[in-house]
């Protein structure tokens, strides 16, 4: 995993440092890549590279938003689809169209007039299950939305909080995707009745609160369902030691919602030559393999290889909830302020 280091660069905030040795990449707390794959890199560009990481990825946007005209880096990576138009809207990013932006996948791709950003990843955020709970509790897991609300999965569920978290928001617009504009606040007061728990972020609700994980286990977690991602499930196969035949958590399938990730230059990097090599090493076919067992997502890259784990524990939703990036730019704070005022007040 690269490790975290403060930006470097000159402070002039123009572009007159563009022959720096040094690329900084700005992200939230999950970035992470093999060790030999960036040295591959920094080896290949002439380029050294540092990482500086900003907490959840609503903060790390926000932060970078606040800092734009003097930026802490030369790339930004991990805004999604469903804080996208925040970042576009606050000129963020400065056009580059990356080197295999070809091989992105058609259904990835966004902002094609002014190329900004960058489709990097892919991933469901979904609830997750404890199967030992429910098989102890011989309670059949829940599968959809509608599941959520019942009498048998009463205060079962913890949840991030969709202000401040990516799962979290996630999560609310995929409630808003499945009920519509005039239903999801009507499913929301139906889940606070039934006892779901709010807490800051993804780190707390599943290493913490959730049951079924193995941080959950260490800090006596008493949540048997979670808002996390479907790729959560081989990651609990991957790191445990012993490895188990099969994974201990599962994926309501029926409460997914497709997140995207972009990255992009930022509008005053300090170094934006090494932004760019940096944006065209993420397309790569090295790079988009080394992502899955790393940060636990799926490549964007047409061809690209998904590790045996990911096809056996965590395959990607096959009918996932989707949301139009514009839907999403004109509802998604006024969403959010009804949902915080409904579920945490």
């Amino acid at each position: 995993m690269v490790g975290t280091l403060a930006a470097c660069g000159s402070s002039d905030g123009g572009q007159g440092s563009g022959d720096s040795k040094t690329v900084t990449l700005v992200s939230h707390d999950s970035w992470a890549a093999s060790k030999d794959v960036i040295a591959a890199f920094e080896k290949q560009s002439g380029y050294k590279v540092d990482v500086l990481k900003d907490g959840d990825a609503g903060q790390a946007v926000n932060k970078a938003i606040l800092t734009k005209d003097n930026p802490q880096g030369d790339v930004f990576f991990g805004v999604d689809n469903t804080l996208l138009s925040r970042a576009l809207d606050n000129g963020l990013f400065q056009p580059y169209e990356a080197k295999g932006s070809d091989r992105i996948k058609a259904e990835y791709r966004v902002d094609q007039d002014k190329r900004r950003v960058t489709p990097i990843d892919t991933g469901d955020i979904c609830v997750n299950y404890d199967k030992k709970y429910f098989a102890d509790h011989k309670l059949q897991p829940p599968r959809t939305f509608d599941d959520l609300v019942k009498p048998q999965y009463k205060n079962l569920l913890v949840t991030e909080n969709a202000s401040a978290s990516s799962p979290g928001l996630g999560f609310l617009l995929g409630t808003a995707a499945k009920y519509g504009d005039g239903g999801w606040e009507g499913y929301w007061k139906k889940l606070k009745a039934n006892g779901v728990k709010v807490v800051d972020g993804w780190e707390q609700a599943y290493n913490e609160e959730f049951s079924g994980s193995a941080g959950g286990k260490k800090a006596k977690g008493d949540r048997p369902l979670v808002v996390s991602y479907a790729s959560s499930p081989p990651a609990e196969v991957v790191f445990a030691d012993p490895k188990p035949s099969t994974a201990p958590t599962g994926v309501a399938d029926g409460t997914c919602f497709r997140q995207v990730e972009y990255a992009g230059l930022l509008s005053d990097a300090k170094n934006p030559k090494g932004g760019k090599a940096f944006l065209d090493f993420l397309l790569t076919q090295r790079f988009q393999e080394d992502m899955p067992m790393n940060m636990f997502v799926y490549p964007v890259r047409e061809g690209a290889q998904v590790p045996p784990e990911f096809v056996k524990y965590g395959p990607q939703a096959k009918d996932p909830e989707t949301m139009d990036p514009a839907k999403i730019a004109d509802h998604r704070d006024q969403w959010v302020k009804s949902w915080t005022s409904l579920v945490l007040k």
